[in-house]
């Protein structure tokens, strides 16, 4: 079945549960249902939760409204009439919906025996069309997606053109269950969170702080050998930078505020929501010149924002996190190399940890429809996006196009990553800023001696390290690859006369840079080779009375089981490329 297909198959999957939940729940309202990639939902607002016995009673109900065959019926109504409808049959958020339609636009209706729904369509023609479908979940949804309005029930499934095909899709979903990190991580001891330190707050545990460790540094070192100078800059800065910046005019809601914001007789300061205002300080140190660009700047930074309740989950959408940030600080001419070779510093980086190939392109700009949201002049946005466009075709970029998703300074290419449970999100992103230049009067001396502004690129090379954790522990089911696993080894004493060699080894093992460790418990070797496979372990090294008099360990990796007994140093030469970061 074609996307287009599925879609409205879907969609009219979510009037079928909407008729279902009136039915059965009368003094429910509605709010929206709309398909989505991987289903549907429908938003209610209900004098009562929904549990899985109603989820339970919902399906029931659908299954007869599909048996019914009612005829879906398409009706426009002038906007009074479709007002009065929706009044008479009591939907208050139908009405609110209604009211924001643009005058001259068609309002219409789709009609399934007795249900009626504001709808824009397209539905298939009976209901007896909906044969493969399944509710999945109930979570809390705010009215838009703000939560200055009421917090609604919204109910998501999925449907499928053959029972098949949705039974494959269930237990493809059973997998990813297995392989959420919100779950495993905690399982396997990689992050925390605590009530009373707050949400959107994980606690890194040494695996999950060892694992980021290796990363940053590895970043870092990659960074530094193409050229990038390290900076380390301030947590917090005084109002007046975010004002210079235009944060505190458009992102003021999204950081944290220490002190009064209104009052202007005081200080007052804000966690930094990004690094870009900090960064530009260091070109800002001293007069520069065209000799001294492209200046490219990286910093692992700690960032801030307050983002809303219910967007957080896990480590994917958390307040404080750590990203890779860098500016590149360039003349025009600069432009296109160091665009492309931040694009292939992110292609690199997401390639060796495994996720390049679940990434796509979004090449997402301004909405010139909505200019409030956004700094500089319609001229400056269609330069900035002419030239970014030129830049992305150039390379050959496939992308598609977001509008209304650009930084409020300028457009940019948002690498998608699509986790385990087929979401999409934003790992990187790589902007072209010819504005903030202009906000913080930057400028150098070219050759004819004239002051000139520079452009300024903003990127990534790995994203946030607390959302790749997360993308990684599903990716790998926690059998994270042995170069960022954070014990890669450990040695495995079958008894007590076993454990002087043990220890030898050990050093051995750290002295050759591996992360390693030793179970010294006096406990039988099966409990701890199952208890080293469950922490999925990339390797153990068993040491009995064998292995010490040959001078050997036997080695056993995670998957493959039983390598045979081996010297140390046949080990660490086996293994050497495994355990070692990748490099370009």
């Amino acid at each position: 079945m074609e996307k287009k297909d599925l879609q409205t198959l879907r969609h009219s999957a979510s009037h079928v549960m909407a008729q279902a939940v009136k039915r059965l729940y009368p003094d429910c309202k509605l709010a929206i249902g709309p398909a989505i990639d991987n289903g549907f939902y429908y938003d209610f607002d209900a004098p009562t939760p929904f549990g899985s016995e109603d989820l339970e009673k919902i399906e029931a109900e659908m299954k007869k409204i599909v048996k019914e065959n009612l005829k879906i019926r398409r009706f426009e109504l002038p906007r009074d009439e479709a007002a009065a409808l929706m009044e008479k049959r009591g939907e208050p958020y139908k009405l609110e919906l209604i009211a924001d339609i643009p005058e001259g636009e068609p309002i219409s209706f789709y009609e399934q025996g007795e249900f009626v729904d504001l709808c824009a369509g397209p539905h298939l023609a009976y209901t007896s069309g909906v044969k493969a479908y399944k509710l999945l979940s109930v979570t809390g949804a705010y009215w838009r997606g703000s939560e200055k309005n009421k917090m609604l029930q919204r109910i998501y499934g999925t449907a499928f053109a053959t029972k098949d095909e949705l039974n494959a899709y269930l237990e493809a979903m059973e997998e990813a269950k297995k392989r959420d990190h919100n779950k495993l991580g905690r399982e396997l001891e990689y992050f925390t969170t605590v009530d009373v330190i707050g949400q959107g707050l994980p606690i890194l545990l040494p695996k999950g702080a060892r694992v980021i460790q290796t990363l940053q540094r590895w970043v870092e070192d990659e960074e530094q050998r193409r050229g990038y100078l390290l900076t380390k800059t301030p947590f917090m800065a005084k109002r007046e930078l975010y004002k210079i910046s235009g944060h505190w005019d458009h992102y003021l809601d999204g950081m944290f505020v220490l002190g009064d914001p209104d009052d202007e007789t005081k200080e007052c300061f804000a966690l930094r929501p990004m690094t870009c205002p900090f960064q530009y300080q260091v070109f800002l140190n001293r007069a520069r010149s065209y000799r001294d660009l492209p200046m490219r700047l990286g910093e692992t930074s700690t960032l801030f924002r307050n983002e809303d309740s219910g967007e957080m989950h896990g480590l994917i959408r958390v307040r404080q996190f750590t990203i890779s940030e860098g500016h590149l600080i360039l003349r025009p001419d600069q432009l296109e190399e160091e665009f492309r070779g931040c694009l292939e510093l992110a292609k690199f980086c997401l390639g060796a940890v495994g996720m390049l190939d679940d990434c796509t392109f979004r090449f997402s700009q301004w909405d010139p429809n909505n200019t409030e949201k956004y700094i500089g002049t319609p001229e400056q946005w269609e330069e900035a996006q002419s030239v970014m466009g030129k830049i992305l075709d150039d390379l050959g970029v496939e992308y598609s196009i977001g509008i209304d998703e650009a930084a409020f300074y300028g457009p940019k290419l948002d690498i998608q990553y699509k986790n385990v449970f087929g979401k999409e999100d934003t790992i990187v992103t790589i902007q072209v800023d010819q504005l903030l230049a202009e906000q913080f009067d930057m400028e150098y001396t070219d050759q004819n001696g004239k002051k000139v502004r520079p452009y300024i690129i903003h990127r990534t090379s790995l994203g946030c390290y607390e959302r790749t954790l997360a993308y990684l522990i599903e990716k790998y089911a926690g059998a994270l690859p042995m170069w960022m696993a954070p014990e890669q080894v450990r040695v495995l004493p079958i008894t007590d006369r076993c454990m002087d060699y043990a220890r030898t080894v050990l050093q051995e093992l750290k002295a050759a840079g591996l992360r390693a460790e030793i179970d010294e418990r006096s406990e039988k070797i099966g409990y701890k080779i199952r208890e080293a496979q469950m922490q999925k372990l990339p390797y153990m090294l068993l040491i009995g009375d064998k292995e010490v008099e040959a001078g050997k360990v036997s080695v056993r990796e995670r998957v493959r089981g039983d390598l045979g007994a081996k010297t140390v140093g046949e080990f660490l030469a086996e293994t050497a490329a495994e355990a070692a970061p990748p490099r370009a």
